[in-house]
This record gives structure tokens, C-alpha cells and sequence, in this order.
């Protein structure tokens, strides 16, 4: 969507006047800020945003914006949006969804979106629980964990969100913390700029029923030396002595120290986030904490043809080629009879 850059907004532009209806101290406050000041920067006008969603916390989301909306049913949220952008791809269309409305009874719906690589920018909140009916283990509850539907621990492997993006054909896939205000601006940014399917999970906190999910590596304390803002171009290195980094050890990755055993900033990977072949970006989507750092920022950017862009060029295609123009054209074609 092209850019309108004397256009002048605020994030305050982009607020509803409906009273916000999460928990104090939810993540979603914050993703709701980080999305409103994002879009205040993008030059599109306002009514060219459509904001659709599912069933769950996040989902309250499209009543917070002052743009288009559409609440749809649980799991529908990705089929809706499609429809949208398919009959209008003039408009920016984003889904706004969480990990049990978009990877359990919407699985089919995601990983299809995904695959179709249609333009719309899916927003996917991961507090690996479900929230709204008051903390149930979700898709992406990790195995062992204990909640009000396993008292005893999950016996479940969960999903991890980019492994099946970029398993569906995704062409973007991309992470961020819901603390962390600057670099989702930046990756919401980049997810609306991208021709196609984007995907973006926020590790967001749910304060009720999840609370500190994500600390262990995402915690203030802790998040430089557990995570790593991955950037294109730019090589591989984190921590706060800036002194570790990931180098490639026959299939897999592995941490190093620079300065150590011979190691110099050379060695370390550069980030290539445009690379076709998805098998690094695999391998950085699935880095989970203690072995390897936890990836953020944008993992997979890739160029490929959008569906709705491919739908309208063969209408075009078909209609060019037709005998048929119109609907008298349709009524007289074939065997046609006179009734006198």
C-alpha cells in the first residue's frame, strides 16, 4: 500500500473513544500502544485500516481503534480477514489474535492464511494460556506446565509459533516482547511494509493467570544476556558485554564467546533475513532458553506473490479472454431458444 507521507497523525488518532477492558497490568495495553504509534507513522489514511479478531483478550482489540473493525467467531479471524482483502485490496487489513483463538480451533484458518500468503498482517499474542475463560493450558502451554485443565502438568508438546509459520511457507515471521515499546513499533512497521502474509508474535504477559511466563528470559533483568534483536544485515551478537554470538557447527547453531578459543567478531553469523531457503530462519524461530538465546525481531523476510494480487490477475486474465463482456452476452451464449 503506497505511503502518504504529508499525511500527519498521532497515536491519539488512532484511539476509539471506548473504555479499555483488560486487566490492570495486562500485556495488551502495551501491544495496543506499540500498534496505535505505529500506524500514527505509516502515511495510510485511517479509513483504509481494518482491524479484524476472534474470540479471547486480544480480540477486544479492534474496539480500542479508531479505524474499521470486525469481531468475528473463535478461530475465524484469519478466513474473515482473507475475505476482506481479497474483495478489497486497497485496505490494510490486520488480525488481531492470540495463541489458543489462532493455533487450536483456528489452526486450519492460520496455517492456510500463512500458506495463501495473502496481505495481511496477523498479530498473534502468546501468554501460552487461555485468559478469557480463566486459565486453561493453550497450544503453546509448555509441557509440564499446571493449570486448571492439568492440575497434574500438560503431557503435551507445544507449538512453537515460527517453527509453524515458516512450516506453512510463511514469508515473514517475526518476534517481539510487549514491554518492549521500540522494537515492536519497529517489527509492526516492517510486518505492514511487507508484501504478504506477516506474522508477528508478541510474548505478551497475562497478569492473572500466566504472570511472569515469559521472565525467565525476557525479564528486565535478564533479557540481554537470553534474547537476541535479530536485524538484517547485521551480525549475530547479544549480551550485555556485546561478547556472545551464534555461529553455524555443521547443522546447528551454537553460542560462542568472542574473544574465546579463537573466536573474533568475523566468525559470527550475519543475518541474512531475506534469504528464500528458510532452514536458518528455522533454526532461529525454534532457539529456545537455556541452550540458545530467545530470537526477537524480525526473523523471515522474503519476497513471493500475494493471493489477492494473484485472484485479480486472473479475473483480469479470464475476462480478457472471454467472449462474454456482459450479462446479455452470458443469456445468449450457448443453445439458446425463442419462445414465440
Amino acid at each position: 500500500m503506497e505511503e502518504n507521507k504529508d499525511l500527519k497523525y498521532t497515536p491519539k488518532d488512532f484511539k476509539s473513544d471506548q473504555e479499555v477492558r483488560w486487566c490492570p497490568g495486562c500485556g495488551d495495553h502495551a501491544i495496543l500502544s506499540e500498534i496505535q504509534k505505529a500506524l500514527s507513522e505509516m502515511g495510510i489514511p485511517k479509513e483504509k485500516y481494518v482491524f479484524v479478531s476472534g474470540i479471547g483478550c486480544s480480540s477486544r482489540l479492534p474496539y480500542y481503534m479508531n479505524t474499521y473493525g470486525f469481531h468475528g467467531i473463535h478461530g475465524r479471524a484469519a478466513a474473515i480477514a482473507t475475505g476482506v482483502k481479497t474483495a478489497r485490496p486497497d485496505l490494510s487489513v490486520w488480525v488481531m489474535t492470540g495463541d489458543g483463538d489462532s493455533l487450536a480451533i483456528g489452526g486450519n484458518h492460520f496455517i492456510h492464511a500463512v500458506r495463501r500468503n495473502i496481505d495481511i498482517n496477523l498479530v498473534l499474542f502468546n501468554n501460552e494460556i487461555y485468559g478469557l475463560t480463566k486459565g486453561q493450558y493453550s497450544p503453546t502451554s509448555g509441557r509440564g506446565h499446571v493449570t486448571k485443565t492439568s492440575p497434574f502438568g500438560t503431557l503435551e508438546e507445544p507449538f512453537s509459533v515460527g517453527e509453524l509459520v515458516i512450516g506453512a511457507r510463511g514469508k515473514f515471521f517475526a518476534r517481539t516482547i510487549d514491554s518492549n515499546v521500540s522494537l515492536s513499533t519497529e517489527v509492526f512497521t516492517k510486518a505492514a511494509k511487507h508484501k504478504g502474509t506477516s506474522v508477528v508474535e508478541v510474548l505478551q504477559n497475562c497478569v492473572i493467570f500466566n504472570d511472569g511466563v515469559h521472565d525467565i528470559y525476557a525479564g528486565k533483568e535478564v533479557k540481554e544476556d537470553r534474547t537476541i534483536t535479530l536485524r538484517h544485515g547485521e551480525p549475530m551478537i547479544f549480551g550485555k558485554d556485546r561478547k556472545s554470538g551464534l555461529i553455524l557447527e555443521g547443522l546447528k547453531l551454537k553460542v560462542v564467546k568472542i574473544g574465546e578459543n579463537g573466536v573474533t567478531e568475523k566468525d559470527i553469523l550475519v543475518h541474512d533475513a531475506h534469504e528464500p531457503n528458510p532452514g536458518i530462519h528455522y533454526f532461529l524461530a525454534n532457539m529456545r532458553y537455556p541452550e540458545y538465546p530467545v530470537a526477537l525481531g524480525v526473523i523471515r523476510e522474503v519476497e513471493g506473490e500475494s493471493y489477492e494480487t494473484a485472484v485479480h490477475a486472473q479475473i483480469e486474465k479470464v475476462k480478457a479472454g472471454s467472449k462474454i463482456k456482459c450479462m446479455n452476452d452470458l443469456l445468449n451464449s450457448g443453445t439458446v431458444w425463442d419462445v414465440e
